[in-house]
């Protein structure tokens, strides 16, 4: 396995484009700019979109692509997913709370890992998590999100290479005692992944050392994250995908809502039920 994620693009289209499964996305306040995303895939090859929504609003911009209609894309995204109807699911502009907890409600799982997968300005991808303001609180969840996502990442011929982020330089122990519980954890953290076979490395604060040596980055907690997703995609010019909802048998890629663009969201997808029925 190669352990950057050069050409990981690449990969990542062709396996879509052998695949081309039925890919649903939410759609909730349709934009001309989200169905000519969605429309793109559709064209590329990656997938055969249908939207889920209120038709009457999606119809108002025009679209030759299937449509589910439904006041409640939430709802009918999980169930469809569950149910084998559509081979992925993409959230588009559903809504974050509802959907998430419905799909967990239909396929039985208490508890939803995600892994966040980005490109800096330069289109250099890499991985990021935890990326829910609610995720990655305890150092066994850190751990559990870091295996899982491992896995995940591997499904591409990509070996991680974990770079831990903490709140401050070895010099800074001592300032602050939540800055030294961070340094602590994220040494933890990285003693037990590399005994667990995953390659780990602490890099302090100092991301902008493990984004160039690392394929994922671990964030000190979920909001942290989430302000690292948000500061590159929304200020510094970066790229935010989408994230897959790490689960073994049915392929979800978690969105933003403020993007507005999901044509590699559904790619990603495509990709990722292409590479399910290889592995599982």
């Amino acid at each position: 396995m190669q352990k950057k994620t050069d050409g990981l693009l690449d990969i990542i289209r062709t396996r879509a484009l052998d695949n081309c499964p039925r890919v649903a996305l939410g759609v909730r306040n349709p934009t001309p700019k989200l169905i000519q995303s969605a429309e793109k895939a559709q064209v590329e090859g990656y997938a055969r979109v249908v939207l889920i929504g209120n038709q009457r609003e999606i119809s108002a911009i025009g679209t030759n692509l299937e449509v589910i209609d439904t006041p409640q894309p939430e709802k009918v995204l999980g169930s469809l997913l569950a149910s084998g109807d559509v081979d992925a699911a993409v959230r588009g502009t559903a809504k974050a709370s509802g959907t998430l907890s419905h799909l967990k409600e239909v396929l039985g799982i208490e508890k939803l890992y995600r892994v966040a997968f980005l490109l800096t300005h330069d289109n250099n991808p890499f991985f990021l998590a935890p990326v829910g303001i609610d995720e990655g609180h305890s150092l066994s969840d850190k751990i559990e999100l870091v295996q899982r996502s491992a896995a995940y990442i591997r499904r591409f011929g990509i070996e991680p290479e974990i770079g831990i982020l903490s709140g401050g330089r070895m010099g800074d122990l001592g300032r602050d005692e939540r800055v030294d519980r961070t340094l602590a954890d994220a040494d933890f953290l990285a003693n037990r992944l590399n005994d667990a076979g995953i390659d780990a490395k602490h890099y302090t604060i100092l991301i902008e050392d493990a984004i160039r040596k690392s394929n994922f980055i671990l964030a000190p907690d979920g909001i942290s994250g989430n302000l690292i997703f948000r500061s590159l995609v929304f200020l510094g010019g970066g790229n935010g995908i989408g994230a897959p909802v790490l689960l073994d048998k049915h392929v979800f890629i978690d969105t933003s809502r403020a993007g507005g663009h999901y044509t590699l969201a559904i790619m990603l997808a495509a990709s990722l039920v292409s590479n399910k029925k290889e592995v599982v």
